[in-house]
């Protein structure tokens, strides 16, 4: 199946495997074709990104003393019903009156508490939740740069909102000390552009615009001596990585 013919669904799918709720079969059949179609396996890649940058912008948060009260409620609620049930289990006849009735109420206590803590962690796990995806980078251009074995080795997304290049390697490609990588954007038609230089961390961002962008259809990373190639020249080294430039629906 041609997963890139259906943006709608290959979101969806490359998100809930991200999230982990694709399992079984569905999500061996999701990763074999990740490794045939480069579109579904960038997909796969920018969400894992996506959900991994949130955990990272996670501020800690300090629980309110309410809450560690509403814990030991539920705590005490489950200790009551447990005892309940080993009564009701025992051979003797659980004693009528004022203590039964005590003890349902410490149970329905205990529910109650239970349920206004669950709507508490909901409604707070929900605000955060929605100022993170504000706060997120959006992804107006992808592409998954791979080697002439169809390895992938990086994957570079565009930020529009940021006029922001973010490129992450996935490869475990290792640059010596006296060279460089550096980025070219290919337009059609016309010489290699240099797009920057590369550093050696795992992650790293350049400065673009979305016109530039909008004319490149691949981008390439070619190997240079360190600091790379002279200012004005196109690639002097060998290319290692390239690929296509895939425009994204925001």
């Amino acid at each position: 199946m041609n997963l890139s013919s259906h943006p709608e669904l290959l979101e969806l799918l490359a998100a809930s495997h991200a999230l982990g709720t694709l399992r079984g079969g569905a999500r061996r059949r999701f990763e074999s074709i990740a490794r045939e179609q480069a579109p579904v396996r960038a997909a796969a890649l920018v969400w894992q990104s996506r959900l991994s940058s949130m955990t990272e912008l996670q501020a800690s948060v300090t629980p309110d003393p309410a809450v560690w009260t509403r814990i030991r409620n539920m705590i005490e609620a489950e200790q009551s019903e447990q005892a309940m049930q080993r009564q009701r289990a025992a051979p003797a006849a659980v004693p009528a009156g004022p203590v039964g009735w005590l003890r349902s109420l410490a149970l329905w206590r205990g529910a109650a508490a239970a349920g206004a803590l669950a709507t508490v962690l909901a409604v707070v796990v929900g605000i955060g939740l929605r100022d993170e995806l504000r706060n997120a980078p959006t992804v107006q251009y992808v592409a998954v740069l791979q080697d002439d074995k169809s390895a992938a080795s990086m994957l570079v997304t565009f930020d529009p909102k940021n006029r922001q290049l973010v490129l992450q390697r996935v490869g475990d490609y290792q640059t010596a000390a006296d060279h460089s990588l550096q980025l070219w954007a290919l337009p059609p038609g016309g010489a290699p552009r240099s797009l920057g230089v590369l550093g050696d961390q795992p992650a790293l961002k350049l400065a673009a615009s979305a016109s530039e962008m909008r004319a490149v259809p691949a981008l390439a990373i070619s190997l240079e001596p360190r600091g790379g190639a002279p200012a004005g020249s196109g690639p002097t080294g060998p290319v290692l990585f390239k690929g296509a430039l895939i425009e994204k629906m925001l």
